[in-house]
């Protein structure tokens, strides 16, 4: 007890000791205001010469490791410090270890912030190599190299505290088997991103539809796929699911169909007919929006209650607003060609029939406007007609 009083007091009254922290101290204050001017006046400098260059991956680098670059002047002050002070320690490498684990981890960190925004570095790969990337490849490849980086930096940090790496990657390949079979659902969800991402069914931002889900592609990860349905509902699909489902993706259509039956009544002439199947042809020929590849404009069908014309045409926008508004302009110019021929639209109607005792029938008055039936009325002899498909429905 003696000994350790004794000790502890002549580092107390050791001046030299004192010379020695406060040196120690001064060089991590130094430090400290060196990384304030640094990031205020010479890395701002260069941060707007590079972003006025003509590349600006080069810019992306500088904002990607600034603040690692300001972490790396605290460890390198408190590593400096600590070396003047020449404490003795059992291990005499711990310091230099402790510093060289934090610039692995520094480096590691401004690594991963330039695969955040790797999309620059990709760009201009595909720039000079011409090579094909869309919005789904960018964020995969990203994810992959934060992996890659990530399990880089675990290595060198193991290896630099002296562990032995090939015998965790032996050991890896004895536990794969097991591996396998408990994460098979895993597997299949990464598999699954892969198919997309090599296939590209679709693209971040598509309208699609499957058996499980109609939406908008938001991100494509490494298990799942982010859809946003027209509800504003965010709904995660496995991609192992989607991978193997049929997809329709609407927004690589080329041209948007509209398809439907015009029924006009009965009482239309064979003259009347023909001149509004041929004037709604013309129209949709010389329509700015109409595609002009295929337009069907014929008398189709003897429906229930109508004389049916079918309408048959593609616009050549797919966007669903402007879309809805080709199909408005549309249905207004054909009720003006009704209109000027004197064709009425049909719709659903019910006639009853009375027979007399001259076996002669002659209709009664419309179902239609709640008439109460006579008693005459033959039930077995009553004819009906319905607009609708045809099986009258």
């Amino acid at each position: 007890m003696l000994d350790w009083y004794n000790t502890t007091m002549d580092y107390v009254t050791d001046l030299s000791l004192w010379v020695d922290i406060g040196i120690a101290i001064a060089i991590f204050i130094g430090f400290v205001i060196f990384r304030k001017l640094f990031t205020k006046y010479i890395f701002n400098l260069i941060s707007r010469l590079t972003d006025k260059s003509s590349t600006q991956v080069l810019h992306k680098i500088l904002l990607a490791f600034e603040k690692p670059l300001n972490a790396f002047f605290i460890f390198l002050g408190l590593y400096l410090a600590f070396r003047s002070l020449e404490f003795r320690t059992e291990d005499i490498h711990l310091p230099l270890r402790l510093f060289r684990s934090s610039v692995i981890v520094l480096v590691t960190w401004g690594l991963i912030n330039l695969s955040s925004s790797s999309s620059v570095l990709f760009r201009s790969i595909h720039r000079r190599l011409d090579l094909q990337m869309d919005q789904i490849l960018i964020p995969f490849l990203s994810r992959v190299l934060k992996v890659v980086i990530g399990a880089i930096a675990v290595s060198v940090l193991a290896q630099e505290w002296g562990y032995n790496v090939n015998g965790f990657v032996a050991g890896l390949g004895i536990g794969g088997l097991a591996f396998a079979f408990a994460a098979k659902e895993a597997l299949g969800n990464l598999f699954g991103g892969v198919v997309i991402i090599m296939e590209r069914p679709f693209s971040i931002g598509d309208w699609i539809q499957t058996p499980s889900v109609e939406g908008v592609v938001e991100d494509i990860g490494f298990r799942s796929t982010q859809v946003r349905t027209f509800a504003d509902a965010h709904v995660t699909v496995p991609n192992a699911n989607i991978a193997n489902e049929p997809i329709t993706n609407w927004t690589r259509m080329r041209k948007r169909r509209i398809s439907f039956n015009l029924g006009v009544e009965y009482t239309t002439p064979k003259e009347k007919l023909e001149r509004v199947v041929d004037q709604i042809r013309t129209m949709l020929k010389e329509h700015q929006e109409v595609h002009p590849e295929l337009i069907i404009v014929n008398f189709d069908s003897y429906n229930s209650s109508s004389l049916d014309i079918m309408i048959y045409f593609f616009t050549k926008t797919t966007a669903w607003v402007n879309f809805l508004d080709v199909k408005q302009d549309i249905n207004l110019r054909i009720m003006e060609i009704l209109d000027r021929e004197g064709v009425s639209v049909a719709f659903p109607s019910r006639s009853i029939y009375m027979q007399n005792p001259d076996h002669s029938m002659h209709p009664v008055e419309d179902y239609n406007h709640n008439t109460k039936p006579s008693k005459n009325v033959d039930n077995r002899d009553v004819q009906t007609r319905g607009y609708g498909d045809e099986d009258g429905e």
